[in-house]
């Protein structure tokens, strides 16, 4: 017989650990449900097994955060019902679809918080499917999880807050960092200067991020477009145009990726109304400032409802468990949740101002070759989806899909999905909003073909 649970938490990293941690302090007992090995999300990864490095190693000026996180987690795990290694692939009738050692469960639940994370939101350009090519979450992990980098010589290529982090992580661990290429103009940098009053620690450290980069000789650049990497079958180089002039540089390795994309498919599976959000430039599930939806007893937090960063995701995860608290009849403290909510909102107008510093390169298909893979599961090229769009007058993103095959694959347009949507709009000359959003499918990450029921 299928268990229900009062309270389900899918994800421990910052939303899901603040989101138990409220649960069991109201007397609930939750599920928490997370892929990972050991809590703490991306951002405050653990290795695998304790291989020596300290807090400050893995985190640097997190540590404190990490370790605090990290410690009331570990607490709580007398009070809760805790599942690593588990992949939660489908919702439906109010039940979670699980898999974890290739054996499949459900799980019925009263109240769901969805705390499911972001990923590397990530555009194609020639070369970019070599071995030798990481999305930059993928190269954090490596260092994180495994104590490794990606490549002996490592260029750190895109946009956003990440770039500069995780190039700096990679030299203060000892790694060979060959330049740091910046899609975004110097002068959008200027926007950072607005952002010091909302969180002037956040915003010092990122730009001192920058500078311990020069002065450990790493070469910044601004304004680029790769236009190609260097090899045959790894990685050699990469050559990229940075304004008027081109460049070429050595390397074994590239870490790549334009700021990050919220996980939503869970809440689509779930049947939770979308909205639009241009800062985002993609569709997000639609809630109010506790991360309630419009569906019973479905909760979202973290950046899995929009990316706002590690200490925002803190304050919804709590938000969201006080929510759950509240419309369960138990007693809430409003004031608490009102302070939460007020915080939640300055940290969201700082990451407006952090978008406006690092854009999002809106011209990107000029320069790319038609020859360029687009969808890398199914081999699906630039100019082929441009032709499909242009052979059928496509203008809506499912019928996209349904007619080039690009988006089904193994990762189910996770990866492909922003840049489909970016071409289809440009190719017919209309807004994201106007070309709607790819619906979510069961599973929505590749399971093993051995999966069999639980008891059978």
């Amino acid at each position: 017989m299928n268990e229900t649970a009062s309270v389900v938490v899918v994800g421990a990293g910052p939303a899901g650990i603040c989101a138990a941690k409220a649960l069991v302090a109201a007397g609930l007992r939750p599920v928490v449900i997370d892929e990972g090995l050991r809590a703490g999300g991306q951002i405050y990864r653990r290795p695998l097994v304790d291989d020596g490095r300290s807090a400050t190693d893995l985190y640097g000026s997190e540590a404190a955060k990490a370790t605090r996180l990290h410690r009331e987690f570990d607490a709580l795990l007398p009070s809760i019902d805790y599942r690593p290694q588990t992949l939660v692939w489908n919702i439906a009738d109010n039940q979670l679809h699980l898999t974890a050692n290739g054996v499949h469960q459900r799980i019925g639940f009263q109240n769901l918080i969805l705390t499911t994370g972001a990923t590397d939101r990530v555009l194609p350009f020639p070369g970019w499917t070599l071995p030798g090519v990481y999305t930059l979450g993928a190269a954090q992990t490596a260092l994180k999880a495994q104590g490794c980098t990606i490549g002996k010589r490592v260029v750190f290529l895109g946009s956003g807050p990440l770039l500069y982090l995780v190039a700096w992580q990679y030299v203060k661990a000892g790694g060979d960092v060959a330049a740091v290429l910046d899609t975004a103009p110097f002068a959008a940098k200027l926007n950072l200067l607005s952002a010091i009053r909302f969180d002037p620690r956040l915003v010092l450290t990122g730009m001192s991020y920058a500078a311990r980069l020069v002065r450990r000789g790493v070469k910044l650049h601004y304004n680029v477009r790769p236009t190609g990497v260097d090899g045959s079958q790894h990685v050699e180089g990469l050559n990229f145009k940075s304004g008027a002039k081109t460049h070429s540089i050595a390397c074994d390795a590239v870490a790549y990726g334009f700021a990050l994309r919220a996980e939503t498919q869970l809440a689509d599976l779930a049947g939770c109304p979308f909205r639009f959000d241009d800062r985002d430039r993609t569709w997000l599930p639609a809630t109010d400032d506790a991360g309630r939806t419009s569906c019973k007893g479905i909760y979202l937090a973290g950046d899995g409802s929009g990316i706002a960063g590690a200490d925002a995701a803190e304050i919804s995860g709590e938000l969201a468990a006080l929510a759950v608290i509240q419309d369960s009849g138990m007693a809430a403290d409003p004031r608490r949740m009102s302070v939460l909510a007020g915080a939640r909102r300055r940290k969201a107008k700082l990451r407006d101002i952090l978008e406006k510093a690092f854009p999002f390169p809106q011209n990107w298909f000029d320069q790319i070759p038609g020859a360029t893979t687009l969808c890398r599961c199914e081999e699906i090229t630039v100019s082929s989806v441009i032709d499909t769009v242009h052979g059928n007058d496509l203008r809506e993103l499912n019928r996209l899909k349904a007619l080039s095959r690009a988006g089904m694959g193994r990762c189910q347009g996770r990866m492909c999905s922003a840049a489909m949507a970016e071409i289809l709009a440009s190719t017919q000359k209309l807004k994201l909003p106007e070309i709607g959003r790819l619906r979510a499918q069961a599973p929505i990450k590749p399971l093993p073909l051995s999966l069999h029921e639980a008891g059978s």
